[in-house]
Formats: structure tokens, C-alpha cells, sequence
């Protein structure tokens, strides 16, 4: 059975499965799944994962975009004809569920990135764009389930995976997931963390600034209102606030290791159309992280107050400010069993087991604070080649981590 299996007997069915991970792999790096183009990676996903449980493709709605949490930074995307996929493989018996979620989205390719969606293998490192952040992930959940069935003989209790859209420009993928109401006793959220346990993850709200000036000829100064000006002066308000937040968040719990664990971060600025005139508008985007003492809307209306606290009479008359995408902070204790039984499962496969903090935001807060279900943040790949123009993700990592979930598989669902 399959709570009698040593490491090595995993580790011999992980290295079974290699040779049709690293195609899986590599067949879903070729589809270019940016955000509103996941289609053929989802068909793809679920093509193949049929061969290890009952596969479902959850249906999307443009009525998500109704949703408080919904997020908009990237507009006119749509939902009808998109789905998730649903993975489930039945437990053998009344044991504990676990639930796994990644991602099939990824971010446009980088300035000076090589041929983005043709993957090539070096030394047992796989490139592409998605390589670690995110399909690599999906690889070691379709590893461990693999390693299952070549195991023959399946936890006690149900394997859930959700691999879904969008988490690159909110995390909408998992919001649908998330409103149909998923239950089970645990959830792993796959995400490039080089084998360490995420208990605590930070929020996030990305905000758009649009000042409005009083556009005119540079010979007349006195007459205009430079709305790129303004914009600047928003910068600063918003980095003085962010100065005093980052000061009210510290003494938290593993966040306070790191110097800026909330940075605020401007994007985008765009502003005029001719050097010698006043711009009348003047657009900023960015993002600011949040630790668990705020909330998102604690957050968002405190950035809203310091900019009429601190600007002129004009900005507080002529700047909007919006948001597109808002995450609360996320917080597992770490001596839930969750984490304290993947720590061991980390260590008896050979790997640190370290605990501690993401300094970014994911998908993860969607099921522990709003569906109620004890998550963590864990996976193989580092976070340093998220996004790069030399993305990768070592196949022996992919075999660690798969490992590793099917040992914390095995524990799991059999404890009362």
C-alpha cells in the first residue's frame, strides 16, 4: 500500500515518469499562453492529464468581470469559450483531500529573449518563456501523478489539481475556481520557490493614477498646468506613504528578515505628445505590496487620503486614482500541520525545508482567506528566472519537488 513506500521507492517511479515530463514540458513552453491565450495549453493540459484522472474543463463567464476581486489590469480581456482545467484523482479510502493550483498564463517574452516558445534542453535545464513561472510547475504536479499511477495505489484521500488562467493579472483563474466553492483539508499553491514553504505571502494592489492638467505653449508657463508634473508629485506622495507603511509593518512574523518585503513599484509612465507643451494628461501604473496588518481596502483608501493630504489644490481637484487588481496579505501559523508536514516530507526527500515568507503576491490567498482551506506556496524552480530573457528550470528539480509531493501525498491522507 501506499503508506508503506519508502523515498526510493518514489523516487524510482519519479524517474520512470521523466522522459514524459520533460515532453509535457516542453510541448506546453510552444504554446504561447499570455493572458486571454491559454486555449491550447488548457486543451493540451487536459488532454493529458486525462490519462491520470477525471479531467474537467471548468467553463469561464464574462460575468467574472462582475466580481469584487476580479482584476483589470490588462483591459478588453474576455471569458467566453475559455476554461480552467480540473484534475481529480479519487482516494482510495476516508482520508484527508489535498488540493494542488498553478498557473498556464505567462508573461509576453523579454526584451533580448531568444526564441521564446521553442524550449530547448541543455545539461538537463529546460528554456523557454513559462519554464519555471508557471509550466514547470504543472510538469511536477503531472511528475507526481504520474509516479501515483506507475505506483498503483492511490492516496486515502481525493487529489485535487486546478491548473488555471490569468494568475499573471490577478489571479482571475483561481477567482472562478474559488467562487465554485472547492473544498478539501489542504491546498499547495505551485510556484517557483526553490523547494522552500511560503507560509505567509504579502498582498499587493496595482493602482492607476490619471492626472488632468491644463495643457499650453512652453513660452506660457504661468497659464499651464503640466499634468506629467502633477504625475511626478504623485510619485512622491505615494513614496512618502509607502515609507511610512513599510515602517508601521514591521515586527511581523518571517516578513521582517527581509529590508522592503512590501516595495512600491512604479511601471508605467505616459505623458504628452510634444516637448515645448504642457501635457494635459498624464498616466501612472504600479504596484504596492501589503503585509498582513492592512488590508487591501485599508491600503487602498489610505493611498487615496495621502494624496489629497499632501497635494496642491489643483491635484486634489484633477488626479483619479483606480485600482486593478487587489490582494490581501496571506498567513498560515507555521505549526499547522501543513506546513509542518511538508517541512518533514522536504527533509526526508533531502532538500532544507526551509520556511518563510514570498515577498510577492499569488494566487494563494483566494483559498486560505477566502475559501477557509490551510494553503501554503511551494515548488521547484527559482523565482530569479520568473519573467527573464534566460527563464529555466532544472528537470532535477522537477523530479525534488514531485518527490516530495507524493512522499507529503502519502503522510497527508492518512493522518486522522
Amino acid at each position: 500500500m501506499l503508506n508503506q513506500l519508502t523515498i526510493g521507492d518514489i523516487r524510482a517511479a519519479v524517474d520512470a515518469v521523466r522522459g514524459e515530463t520533460e515532453q509535457l514540458l516542453c510541448d506546453l513552453l510552444r504554446y504561447p499562453s499570455t493572458p486571454g491565450l491559454e486555449a491550447g495549453a488548457m486543451d493540451y493540459a487536459a488532454e493529458r492529464f486525462a490519462t491520470l484522472g477525471d479531467v474537467e474543463c471548468i467553463a469561464l463567464s464574462d460575468a467574472l468581470r462582475d466580481d469584487e476581486d476580479y482584476a483589470d489590469p490588462l483591459p478588453g480581456l474576455t471569458y467566453d469559450g475559455r476554461c480552467n482545467v480540473r484534475v481529480r484523482v479519487p482516494g482510495r479510502g476516508a482520508g484527508k483531500s489535498l488540493l494542488l493550483n498553478t498557473h498556464l498564463d505567462v508573461v509576453p517574452p523579454s526584451q533580448g529573449q531568444d526564441s521564446p516558445w521553442e524550449p530547448r534542453v541543455e545539461d538537463g535545464v529546460v528554456f523557454g518563456r513559462g519554464a519555471c513561472d508557471a509550466k514547470g510547475q504543472a510538469a511536477a504536479i503531472f511528475m507526481a501523478l504520474s509516479a501515483l499511477k506507475k505506483l498503483d495505489s492511490a492516496p486515502k484521500g481525493d487529489l485535487i489539481a486546478h491548473l488555471v488562467v490569468e494568475e499573471e493579472v490577478g489571479g482571475n483563474g483561481t477567482l472562478a475556481m474559488a467562487r465554485r466553492g472547492e473544498r478539501a483539508d489542504a491546498c499547495i499553491v505551485l510556484e517557483p520557490t526553490d523547494l522552500r514553504i511560503f507560509s505567509s505571502v504579502r498582498g499587493a494592489v496595482w493602482f492607476r493614477v490619471l492626472c488632468t492638467g491644463k495643457p499650453g505653449h512652453s513660452g506660457r508657463a504661468g497659464d499651464t498646468v503640466s499634468a506629467l508634473k502633477m504625475a511626478m508629485r504623485v510619485i512622491e506622495i505615494l513614496e512618502g506613504y509607502h515609507a511610512r507603511l513599510l515602517a508601521a509593518s514591521r515586527g511581523i512574523a518571517l516578513f521582517d528578515q527581509f529590508p522592503n518585503p512590501m516595495p512600491i513599484t512604479f511601471g508605467k509612465l505616459a505623458a504628452g505628445d510634444w516637448p515645448a507643451t504642457a501635457p494635459s494628461r498624464a498616466t501612472v501604473e504600479g504596484v504596492l505590496g501589503l503585509l498582513p496588518n492592512k488590508t487591501r481596502y485599508q491600503v487602498m483608501e489610505e493611498m487615496r487620503r495621502a494624496i489629497l493630504d499632501d497635494g496642491d489644490a489643483w491635484l486634489r481637484e484633477h488626479c483619479a486614482l483606480e485600482f486593478m487588481y487587489r490582494h490581501d496579505a496571506h498567513v498560515l501559523a507555521t505549526d499547522h500541520p501543513l506546513v509542518t508536514g511538508l517541512q518533514a516530507c522536504c527533509r526526508e526527500a533531502g532538500a532544507a525545508g526551509e520556511v518563510t515568507a514570498m515577498t510577492a503576491s499569488c494566487d494563494s490567498w483566494f483559498y486560505n482567506n477566502q475559501l477557509g482551506i490551510p494553503t501554503v506556496v511551494f515548488g521547484p524552480g527559482s523565482l530569479r528566472y520568473a519573467h527573464a530573457n534566460d527563464e529555466q528550470i532544472a528537470l532535477d528539480d522537477i523530479a525534488n519537488a514531485a518527490a516530495i509531493l507524493v512522499h507529503f501525498m502519502q503522510k497527508w491522507s492518512s493522518e486522522p
